[in-house]
């Protein structure tokens, strides 16, 4: 299964890196997996649901091989039989993948045919490697007993040994070729075609952010921004190959290359994201510089007609979602095609060559990274992604506040006690913290210098505090005078909501 696997992701990195078999069928349980599924996987680990959805795939594998070997001691049967099972598992994965082509068809049919012969010929070797009364008769347990049993049985461990480092390095040589390290070479080369931006955005003040009290700093480096998606390969894509066609229910439809989003003015914005999946006092929540182009003008330029309520995009590797048209034509929203992310070009897992980034949107309705097409649509005629799987068609991002410092059950010396956290609600900006500690009165906290109202706001405040545990929590309102609601709700199906609260111990 090694042999397989490791052989079949070396094909899909020279021929399709889509069409590996183990990301396809991983890509197969991410879209069929019911929702209670996805979100206590996003909810538990974070970030890092995907390594942890491939490490347990690895284990399954691992465990199915070994029972199929225990039973194939005698006969190959069994194991043979496994192999093809998985193997034309694999291969109706790649088959059914959004972005199927003839040639991913490759790679599942290297690894099924390179498990049935590794297979066979190492369940060969060892046959002859441990002979028995039934394999050789008598003859045979002589010539065990002679020494030569142990011979090939050295040959044996040495040919699985082998099978096994083949295995590896053929899995890594599929990573290098397919992998982030491609992508970012990519990257690197874009650098030097990025021209000047016509507008940068304002230089962030001073007082925007106390990182020194244990918030953020205010802009998210690119190797911390929050990561939420389905794709588990990072799709690699060369900027000059980009492509994307604004049609549907336009009355001029056109096409896009990178050259012509080059040719454009770029503008510089400073956007806070926010995850849809974010938990009340979450993490999922960063801000970048983002540079690239109006979309409004984009479609203003297309003629998007009267009744297409959505625009309707679709990433390189399948995903699809519907954004509001009305919210992308609003003056002064600032959604973007963005190309650029805090001074670089675009990282390859944050949607190099071209993403989306709409403020004041959950990122599952406005945030298509890999973007390859928009279409002008309705919301009846095309369901997004998410909202399939039963979330809300319209995402505006809720006021909500967090609590950095303390941390959860952390133990801060008695006394004069700093409270400090974040604060968001895009696109109307933060008017307003407000704190209370142990159930008292709320006071107001002191907030960072004003970025934006598509950004995040920084809060800090102070507390005399006896020796023993504490409460605090917080809440928010927004620019139009709304304060955050303390009605608990979980992600589904529009975002959380609730007052934050953090328990902590003084000492």
């Amino acid at each position: 299964m090694a042999a397989a696997l490791g052989f079949g992701h070396l094909t899909a990195g020279v021929v399709s890196p889509a069409s590996s078999p183990f990301l396809a069928v991983g890509d197969v349980v991410i879209r069929f997996s019911p929702q209670f599924l996805t979100e206590f996987a996003k909810a538990t680990f974070g970030v890092a649901d995907k390594p942890v959805l491939l490490a347990g795939m690895a284990v399954v594998i691992t465990a199915v091989a070994a029972v199929a070997g225990l039973v194939s001691r005698r006969r190959p049967g069994p194991g043979l039989g496994v192999v093809a099972v998985l193997g034309m598992l694999g291969l109706a994965a790649v088959v059914v993948a959004p972005v199927f082509t003839a040639r991913d068809l490759l790679a599942p049919i290297v690894a099924l045919m390179v498990g049935l012969v590794t297979f066979a010929g190492l369940h060969a070797l060892a046959r002859r490697a441990h002979p028995t009364v039934t394999d050789a008769g008598a003859g045979g347990r002589a010539e065990a007993e002679a020494g030569v049993g142990s011979s090939r049985r050295a040959l044996l461990i040495g040919c699985s040994a082998a099978v096994a480092v083949a295995a590896l390095g053929a899995g890594l040589g599929g990573l290098v070729l397919a992998g982030v390290a491609e992508a970012r070479q990519r990257v690197t080369d874009q650098l030097a075609r990025l021209r000047p931006v016509t507008a940068r955005a304002p230089a962030i003040p001073a007082g925007a952010a106390f990182p020194e009290l244990g918030t953020p700093s205010f802009l998210t480096p690119n190797s911390q921004f929050y990561r939420i998606d389905v794709a588990l390969r990072v799709p690699a894509q060369r900027a000059q190959d980009w492509s994307m066609p604004i049609h549907g229910m336009v009355d001029n439809p056109f096409t896009l290359t990178f050259d012509d989003l080059l040719a454009r003015p770029l503008v510089e914005r400073t956007i806070t994201m926010t995850c849809v999946s974010n938990p009340v006092g979450g993490q999922l929540i960063s801000t970048a510089n983002f540079v690239g182009v109006e979309l409004r003008e984009l479609l203003l330029e297309a003629g998007v007609r009267p009744g297409a309520d959505q625009i309707y995009s679709t990433s390189i590797d399948g995903w699809y979602t519907g954004t509001p048209t009305e919210v992308l034509l609003e003056p002064g929203r600032g959604a973007l095609l963005a190309i650029g992310m805090n001074g670089e070009a675009l990282p390859p897992e944050h949607g190099f060559p071209v993403r989306m980034v709409v403020p004041g949107l959950y990122g599952y309705v406005s945030a298509t990274k890999w973007i390859v097409d928009m279409e002008a649509t309705t919301f009846a005629a095309k369901t997004g992604y998410w909202l399939e799987r039963g979330w809300a068609q319209q995402a505006p991002i809720k006021t909500q506040s967090r609590i950095d410092r303390p941390r959860g059950f952390e133990t801060v010396p008695a006394g004069r006690v700093v409270v400090a956290g974040i604060a968001w609600s895009q696109p109307t900006g933060i008017d307003t913290v407000e704190v209370r500690m142990d159930g008292g009165p709320w006071q107001a906290a002191e907030l960072a210098t004003e970025v934006s109202g598509h950004t995040w706001r920084m809060w800090r405040t102070a507390f005399d505090l006896a020796p023993g545990s504490h409460t605090v929590q917080t809440r928010a309102t927004d620019g139009t005078g709304v304060t955050q609601t303390a009605r608990r709700a979980d992600p589904i199906p529009d975002g959380a909501s609730g007052w934050p609260a953090t328990i902590f111990t003084t000492s």
